[in-house]
C-alpha cells in the first residue's frame, strides 16, 4: 500500500480518474467486440447452409441473427464513439506527439466501420428484396470488413507495445515515419491472430450458450439444435488453435517485451530454471505469497528448456516497470485466461468425442450446462486479455517512449471524475436498452414460433424483425415456406 501511495504522489492528480474512465469504457466496449467481429461470419455461414440445403430453419436463424447483429452494431457505435473522443480528450499528449505514426490504424478502423455499416444495411434490406444467392454474396464482404476493423485497432495497439517506424529529432519528436513498419510491428502478427480467433471463439460460445440454455429448459426442437451446433462447432474447432496462438503470443512478449513478461509471470530477478507460479501474489520486496509453485516450468515454457534465462522486473528501475500490485493483477489476468482456455479445450474434446461416437449432440445435461457457461467464461478471458496487454505495459503508454503520466490531459481531476460518472450512467442506460431490445425480440420470436407450430408451418417470412412490412397478398396468405410463391432465400 505504501508503494501505491508513493506512486500516486508522483503522478498528476488527473491521471487516476483518466485511467479509471478509460478502463471502464474499454472494458465495456470490448464485451461487444466479439459480436462485431465474428457474428457476421457466423450469420453468413448459417445463411449459406440455409440456401445450400434449402433449410427454412437455418434461414430463420440467419435472419434473426442478422437482426441481433444490427442492434449490436448500433450499440457499438455509441461505445466506440465515446472511446474515440476519449483518446483525444484524456490523452492529448500521446495523440499530439505520436498520432502521425500510429494514427493510420485508427483510419483503417474508421473505414472498416463505415463499410460494415453500409453492408449491414444492404444485408437487412435485401432479405425481402433480393434474389437469395445475390443477397448472400452481398453479405460475404461483411466478415471481411469486421476483420479489417480488428486489423486497424490491433495495428495501433501493437505499435504502442512495440513502437517502430520512426526516428526522433533533437526535440524528441517522431520524424521520417515509415508507415509499413509502423503497422507491421513485431507484436502485430501474434496479437492480431490471437485477438481475432478469441473473438470468433467468444461469439461462437456465447451464441451457442443461448441455445444450450433453451435445450436445458426442454426445447429440444431442431431450431435449438441447429442454433447450438453451428456456432459451437466453429468455437470448438478454434479452441485448440487458440491455445497454440496464445502460447505463441506469450512467447512473443517474452522476446519483445521482457519486462511485461516478467510482470505476467511475477519474475523478480533475472535467472534460469525459473519456476512457474499459478496465481500467487508479488510483494514489494520481490517475494511471492500463495499460489502453486511448479519448479523450472516458466523457463521451459519461455524457451523449451530449463536453462532459458527469464528477464526479471529488477532489470529496469522501479519507475520504469509495473508496481508489485500491477504485476499481480497482470499475473492473475494471464493465469485466469490460460486456465479458462485449458478448460475450454477439454470441453471441445468432449464435444468432438461424443460427436464422433454418436454423430449427434450429447444428451448429457452436464455438457449443456458447461456449454452454457462457456460463453460467459470467454467474455471473462477477453477482459483478462485486455488487462494483460494494457496493465502489463505500465507505466508506458508508448512502450519505453512515453509514460502514461506524460500523455494525460491537463483538465482538472474533478472534471474528469464528473465525466466518468456521466459515462457510467450513460452506459448503464445504453446496455439496459440493449438488453431490453434483445429480450423483446426473443419474446416476439417465441410467440411467432408458437404460432407457426400451431399452424404446422415454419415460415421465416411471417416474422420479420426489421425493415418495412407489407400485408401478404391473398394468394400468399396461406402459403408456407417452400411453396410455389417462395424462394429458398425468402425473396418473393
Amino acid at each position: 500500500m505504501l508503494s501505491i501511495a508513493a506512486h500516486l504522489a508522483d503522478t498528476p492528480p488527473q491521471l487516476l480518474p483518466a485511467r479509471e474512465q478509460m478502463a471502464f469504457t474499454l472494458a465495456s466496449h470490448i464485451l461487444l467486440v466479439p459480436f462485431g467481429v465474428a457474428l457476421p461470419f457466423i450469420t453468413v455461414l448459417m445463411h449459406y447452409r440455409a440456401l445450400r440445403r434449402n433449410d427454412p430453419v437455418a434461414l430463420l436463424l440467419a435472419r434473426r441473427w442478422s437482426a441481433v447483429m444490427a442492434v449490436q452494431f448500433a450499440i457499438g457505435i455509441i461505445t466506440g464513439t465515446v472511446l474515440s473522443l476519449e483518446f483525444g480528450l484524456l490523452w492529448p499528449g500521446m495523440m499530439g506527439r505520436w498520432g502521425d505514426v500510429f494514427g493510420l490504424g485508427f483510419g483503417v478502423e474508421a473505414w472498416a466501420f463505415f463499410l460494415e455499416a453500409v453492408l449491414i444495411a444492404v444485408y437487412l434490406y435485401g432479405w425481402r428484396r433480393l434474389k437469395p444467392w445475390t443477397h448472400w454474396w452481398l453479405a460475404v464482404p461483411l466478415p471481411l470488413t469486421a476483420a479489417m476493423g480488428a486489423f486497424g485497432i490491433i495495428a495501433a495497439n501493437s505499435w504502442m507495445n512495440t513502437p517502430q517506424g520512426f526516428t526522433l529529432d533533437s526535440q524528441g519528436n517522431p520524424v521520417n515515419v515509415n508507415v509499413q513498419q509502423a503497422i507491421f510491428t513485431p507484436m502485430f502478427g501474434p496479437q492480431y491472430w490471437h485477438f481475432v480467433v478469441a473473438m470468433f471463439m467468444t461469439a461462437g460460445y456465447v451464441v451457442a450458450g443461448v441455445y444450450a440454455v433453451g435445450w436445458l429448459r426442454g426445447r429440444r426442437d431442431r431450431y435449438h439444435k441447429l442454433g447450438f451446433t453451428l456456432p459451437f462447432t466453429v468455437a470448438a474447432i478454434l479452441t485448440p488453435i487458440q491455445f497454440f496462438l496464445g502460447d505463441s503470443a506469450a512467447r512473443a512478449v517474452f522476446h519483445k517485451q521482457p519486462v511485461k513478461f516478467a510482470a505476467m509471470e511475477i519474475v523478480w530477478n533475472t535467472d534460469t530454471h525459473v519456476p512457474e507460479y499459478v496465481f500467487g501474489r508479488l510483494n514489494g520486496n520481490g517475494t511471492i505469497s500463495g499460489g502453486i509453485k511448479i519448479p523450472q516450468l516458466d523457463s521451459i515454457l519461455a524457451g523449451f528448456k530449463p536453462s532459458t534465462q527469464v528477464t526479471g522486473l529488477t532489470t529496469v528501475p522501479a519507475s520504469d516497470r509495473p508496481t508489485a500490485t500491477q504485476a499481480t493483477i497482470v499475473h492473475w489476468a494471464f493465469d485466469i485466461m490460460a486456465t479458462i482456455g485449458s478448460v475450454l479445450i477439454l470441453l471441445a474434446l468432449w464435444y468432438a468425442w461424443l460427436w464422433w461416437r454418436h454423430r449427434d449432440l450429447p444428451r448429457n445435461r452436464w455438457f449443456f450446462s458447461c456449454a452454457a457457461l462457456a460463453g460467459v467464461a470467454c467474455l471473462i478471458t477477453v477482459e483478462c486479455g485486455w488487462i494483460t496487454t494494457e496493465v502489463g505495459r505500465q507505466p508506458w503508454i508508448v512502450y519505453f517512449n512515453m509514460r502514461v503520466s506524460e500523455a494525460v490531459t491537463s483538465t482538472e481531476a474533478a472534471g474528469i471524475w464528473t465525466m466518468l460518472g456521466i459515462v457510467i450512467v450513460l452506459y448503464a442506460l445504453v446496455f439496459a436498452a440493449f438488453l431490453t431490445v434483445l429480450l423483446k425480440m426473443r419474446t416476439r420470436w417465441r410467440i411467432a414460433d408458437e404460432g407457426a407450430a400451431m399452424r404446422g408451418a415454419l415460415d421465416p417470412e411471417t416474422d420479420t424483425p426489421y425493415g418495412p412490412r407489407r400485408e401478404p397478398a391473398p394468394a400468399e396468405a396461406g402459403a408456407g415456406h417452400g411453396g410455389s410463391g417462395t424462394t429458398p432465400g425468402g425473396a418473393r
